[in-house]
């Protein structure tokens, strides 16, 4: 899908550089991200799992060629709420340089609209809780914040 110059796509094998720069030049995610070559296999696991799953989709957003976003879409069906399924939008990251330019916006307006052709009753995200302008972002694309979250890292 285009907006304007902004290409929405399904991410490819030969976007996981860009990615992986994307996320480990992100100060405040903390997950880890790292462009050590020898990271690349880990990377390269868990693009293969994500692209072998029908109910996940990682996505780019390309400008002239280039990677400038990201973002990952995950369904999930659950016996409440009738047995509905609900689409959670993970790993949202605009590149640095490419922010305040409206990337962001796109990219959940295009997952937005991928859940509603799927019949998805509920979008829902998470935000790191020290990412006040991402809350924001959030909010103004009309997200409400419902829930209080909890991990357990296991690693």
């Amino acid at each position: 899908m285009t907006f304007g110059d902004i290409i929405i796509r399904q991410a490819r094998e030969a976007d996981l550089q860009a990615l992986i720069a994307m996320f480990a030049a992100d100060p405040l995610g903390g997950h880890g991200d790292t462009t050590d070559p020898e990271a690349y296999p880990e990377y390269a696991r868990a693009f293969a799992a994500i692209a072998a799953s029908p109910d996940q989709m990682l996505y780019v957003a390309e400008r002239d060629g280039d990677v400038v976003g990201t973002f990952q879409t995950i369904v999930t069906t659950s016996l409440n709420a009738r047995g509905s399924s609900a689409m959670i939008i993970e790993a949202v990251q605009t590149r640095a340089d490419m922010r305040g330019q409206g990337i962001g916006a796109q990219m959940i307006e295009f997952a937005i609209a991928e859940a509603k052709s799927r019949g998805v009753r509920l979008v829902q995200l998470t935000s790191n809780a020290v990412r006040k302008d991402a809350h924001r972002f959030y909010e103004r694309l009309g997200f409400k914040p419902s829930h209080l979250g909890f991990k357990m890292a296991l690693k």
